[in-house]
């Protein structure tokens, strides 16, 4: 029974492998704790990110609708406002404009934040991908 100590000790060093020490905290100053990220989100960045709305949407200006409309000025534009695209009731409903902020909210869930939207798409879960996204929008919105 000496293969019993063997696989026990065996076992308690697997136990520790892709664990790594927690880093000790900073103190509480009261301030909320800033997001850290390596890289700063880019409009390149949301170029990448794109690619998965082209499927539905074109950026070009002067280009044509798709599934979805065409977002060439999406940022700044009115809700519902693109020429010629036949949007949804609750589209229309929601009014307002495409600021940052809202182009944040609707595309981190669209069904989520706009029920009645005809947009099918999960959306973009990750916080830098969709400040990228919104970066490449407004750049092409020039």
């Amino acid at each position: 029974m000496r293969l019993a100590p063997v696989l026990l000790a065996g076992a308690l060093t697997l136990t520790g492998c892709g664990k790594s020490e927690a880093p000790a905290e900073a103190p509480s100053t009261g301030e909320p704790a800033a997001e850290t990220s390596a890289v700063e989100p880019t409009a390149a960045m949301g170029e990448q990110v794109f690619r998965r709305c082209v499927a539905c949407h074109t950026i070009d200006k002067g280009g044509t609708n798709g599934i979805g409309p065409n977002l060439h000025g999406v940022v700044g534009r009115a809700v519902a406002s693109h020429v010629g695209f036949s949007y949804s009731g609750a589209m229309k409903a929601k009014g307002g404009v495409w600021d940052k902020a809202a182009l944040d909210t609707y595309l981190e869930a669209p069904m989520k934040a706009l029920p009645g939207t005809r947009m099918a798409f999960a959306g973009v879960i990750d916080a830098a991908d969709r400040k990228a996204l919104i970066l490449y929008l407004e750049d092409q919105s020039k």
